[in-house]
């Protein structure tokens, strides 16, 4: 078992390869495990949080804002150079793009404009760095979400936005993007919340009675242990929000690239 150094980051500042430097407190939470404490030392993993970029706990958040859920496999990964200035300052980020076969189509958005990929180049966190030493970086993740690591299966919630061209002048080309933290389910085996989540590999059953006590029971939460087969019925029987996926397509239209 890895040992996990937990995080409190700025809302939004962990965002993928965006990452540009961290100052935040992070402490190693001990562990209980007797087996665990006398092991060799082991891989630290470190947890930052994040804003959602959409709502996407529930099988209704994923109806109103996904155009497709697939189950995709992590293939490979290539890391991403940090910048210059956090090669100068000795601190930085050391990012991720990990390849994706997309296995099988679940779900998909009735008028969905883009078909869902074969593949994807998905951009994850990678590594954090302090004092120059890019060899002993730490690996990276999100709270309560997988980092993706190869070899793992997981189910993803996703959808293709247009590019984008605020007001600033600012450029995001259009992309595959997921909803945000409950979009994303780990699914070796075939089996909900069965795999990697937060760097950890985890079995179905340790995640179902780690959830007991979450307050926002999601797909995962409530799904843990089945197949893809219990989130298609629970996506087909889901109701879209209608006002909020009207309020989505002014935003897209409003903020797309002419």
């Amino acid at each position: 078992m890895r040992t996990r150094t937990r995080i409190a980051a700025a809302a939004g500042v962990i965002a993928a390869a965006a990452v540009t430097g961290i100052a935040v407190a992070a402490f190693v939470t001990p562990a209980t495990d007797p087996e665990a404490q006398a092991a060799p030392e082991q891989p630290e993993v470190m947890l930052g949080h994040g804003d959602d970029h959409l709502p996407s706990i529930t099988a209704a958040d994923w109806v109103t804002y996904a155009d497709h859920v697939i189950v995709v496999e992590a293939v490979s990964e290539a890391a991403i150079s940090p910048g210059t200035e956090e090669l100068e300052r000795g601190e930085g980020i050391i990012g991720r793009n990990i390849s994706l076969t997309i296995e099988e189509v679940l779900w998909s958005r009735e008028g969905a404009t883009v078909a869902a990929p074969a593949t994807w180049e998905y951009s994850g966190l990678g590594w954090h760095f302090k004092d120059g030493d890019l060899d002993g970086a730490m690996e990276m993740a999100l709270y309560d979400s997988p980092r993706i690591e190869v070899g793992h299966q997981y189910v993803m919630a996703i959808r293709w936005e247009k590019a984008i061209c605020d007001e600033d002048g600012e450029y995001t080309p259009a992309q595959w993007r997921g909803l945000g933290e409950g979009s994303e389910v780990p699914y070796d085996d075939n089996t909900i919340g069965n795999g990697e989540s937060e760097g950890v590999v985890q079995s179905a059953a340790a995640f179902a009675a780690e959830s007991e006590d979450v307050v926002d029971q999601g797909i995962e939460e409530e799904l843990v242990g089945q197949s893809a087969d219990a989130i298609v019925a629970a996506l087909n029987s889901a109701v879209p929000d209608a006002a909020a996926q009207s309020e989505l397509a002014v935003f897209d239209a409003e903020n797309a690239c002419v």
